[in-house]
């Protein structure tokens, strides 16, 4: 994995949205299956593991999951043949594949056998985690309507953000922001991601437009605060955190 996997961790946000959603990862390499399931938030995901294609069929078969992330490299059963077992019978189930760079099968076979979503190896958690939030969107599982961290409550549903009790009024595109680094907290993203995700273009090293915006919302959420949640990490980006 690439050193920004290997860093990753567990953000310290708490997300409500009624039932957790609920994925299965099926996947041969046991160190990799292992930090997948640490980096999906307990409070948002329940995960369950298996390392071979007969146990992912069998507990397919017992718990109706949001998603599926399903390597192909499984023993007993090869991931495309379980892929093509289970999708006749589980048109609803979110399935995301992630692929050997050396395997045969490329991202379009894969998305033909009936995968809604491949990611190939090696691959970043942030790429991994925004994958599975787009697909439990598209599978109407991934609502999530107050994100918290600290004393920092973000409303998606009443476009509100809240700091230690006390209402605090931003801009759409501040608010857009604030989104993604609290759903990202604890986690570096740099000004490319932020440019991608915000404004939906690609970045432009000749602007200052995020540092500018960084800037904004920062003044609003940490200035009467002791603790202070937004920190630049110098020539790397931004960082949310509460510790």
């Amino acid at each position: 994995m690439q050193s920004e996997m290997c860093e990753a961790e567990t953000p310290a946000v708490r997300v409500t949205t009624g039932p957790q959603a609920s994925v299965l990862i099926a996947e041969s390499d046991i160190p990799l299956a292992h930090f997948l399931k640490r980096g999906l938030p307990g409070d948002k995901y329940s995960v369950d593991l298996v390392h071979d294609g007969d146990s992912a069929l069998e507990a397919l078969g017992k718990i109706q999951y949001s998603l599926l992330i399903l390597g192909l490299n499984l023993p007993t059963l090869d991931g495309m043949m379980l892929l093509r077992r289970i999708r006749p019978t589980m048109p609803n189930l979110a399935v995301l594949v992630l692929a050997d760079r050396n395997r045969l099968e490329d991202p379009g076979a894969v998305l033909d056998g009936g995968a809604d979503d491949c990611l190939i190896k090696p691959f970043s958690f942030h790429e991994l985690s925004a994958r599975v939030r787009a697909l439990l969107r598209r599978y109407g599982k991934g609502s999530r309507d107050i994100v918290q961290v600290s004393d920092l409550i973000l409303n998606r549903t009443e476009f509100r953000v809240e700091r230690g009790g006390k209402k605090i009024e931003l801009t759409a595109k501040e608010f857009a922001l604030l989104e993604y680094l609290m759903i990202n907290a604890r986690v570096l993203v740099n000004r490319s991601m932020i440019m991608e995700n915000v404004w939906k273009a690609p970045y432009d090293a000749k602007t200052n437009l995020v540092d500018v915006y960084v800037k904004y919302v920062r003044d609003k959420i940490d200035t009467d605060s002791p603790v202070k949640l937004i920190r630049t990490v110098r020539g790397m980006g931004y960082v949310l955190t509460d510790n």
